[in-house]
């Protein structure tokens, strides 16, 4: 039996699109992602801008709430980037590399000893946090 590869991903000061896009090839690739301290990730940006982004998503609702809705959460953010990055992620190969994708605000007992990936990069000039935006 083929065994998978973990790669578990430490989000403390990483560009969120960076991370999004490294996570969602890994995935593709057929690898299991974990990614770690989301709510520590970083938005590139002017913070009021993507602060009003974010509001405006979260109040289109529809018509009797049934949606599209836009979660508070750090992790499930994190998560609908890295959805983004995916082709098609209802079917096929996208739905198989989302499922293989896990998030977590904290580092769960379980991989707190284990080796983290950081991805490095010069931290922008204007950013925000991605905890700012949620509960």
């Amino acid at each position: 039996m083929k065994e998978k590869k973990l790669k578990i991903i430490d989000g403390k000061g990483t560009i969120l699109g960076r991370l999004a896009s490294y996570a969602a090839k890994e995935a593709l690739k057929g690898e299991e992602i974990v990614i770690l301290n989301c709510n520590e990730v970083i938005i590139s940006g002017n913070k009021k801008a993507t602060e009003d982004n974010f509001l405006k998503k979260r109040k289109r609702v529809g018509s009797s709430q049934k949606g599209p809705k836009h979660s508070r959460l750090a992790y499930r953010i994190v998560k609908r980037a890295i959805r983004g990055m995916l082709p098609e992620h209802r079917f096929g190969r996208g739905r198989e590399a989302f499922k293989r994708i896990k998030c977590y605000n904290e580092a769960p007992k379980e991989f707190e000893e284990k080796e983290k990936i950081k991805i490095e990069r010069k931290k922008p000039i204007k950013y925000s946090r991605v905890k700012e935006f949620s509960k």
